[in-house]
């Protein structure tokens, strides 16, 4: 639901807000679930350029602009659930970014994702940027 709506986002330049309410609030989804892709898809755009200037150092050889859209929108997801969800651990959210990469993206798009991830991970590790909290994420 999340990724439908950012991919929404990105091509038609509607307002996050209106897209939330088309596609987020008025999917057949759990009021959790709405609410989780509402704060996620929130945290996506509004630190949008910090999270693809990790992408653009982790990615040395790559113009960014020739990733897979797709690619992109999935690695914002993940790096925002890194940077601001506290109680979702990175492991499990490259996992779930390397699998919708599968079902989604094209047939070499999770190797790559995989790797970008566990750059900026290793990076965000390093640098002590990465604040986790909850029972096994300290």
């Amino acid at each position: 639901m999340a990724l439908r709506a950012l991919y929404a986002f990105e091509m038609s330049g509607t307002p996050i807000e209106r897209i939330v309410d088309e596609i987020v609030l008025q999917a057949d989804e759990d009021e959790p679930s709405k609410e989780f892709a509402t704060r996620l898809l929130n945290k996506c755009t509004e630190n949008q350029s910090e999270v693809e200037q990790l992408i653009i150092k982790q990615a040395h050889n790559w113009d960014f602009a020739r990733i897979a859209i797709l690619d992109k929108l999935i690695m914002r997801i993940c790096i925002s659930e890194f940077l601001y969800f506290e109680d979702i651990p990175p492991k499990v959210s490259i996992d779930e970014a390397i699998e919708v990469s599968k079902k989604y993206s094209t047939e070499k798009s999770s190797v790559f994702i995989n790797g970008i991830l566990d750059g900026i991970l290793a990076h965000l590790q390093k640098n002590g940027l990465l604040k986790k909290s909850g029972r096994g994420l300290e």
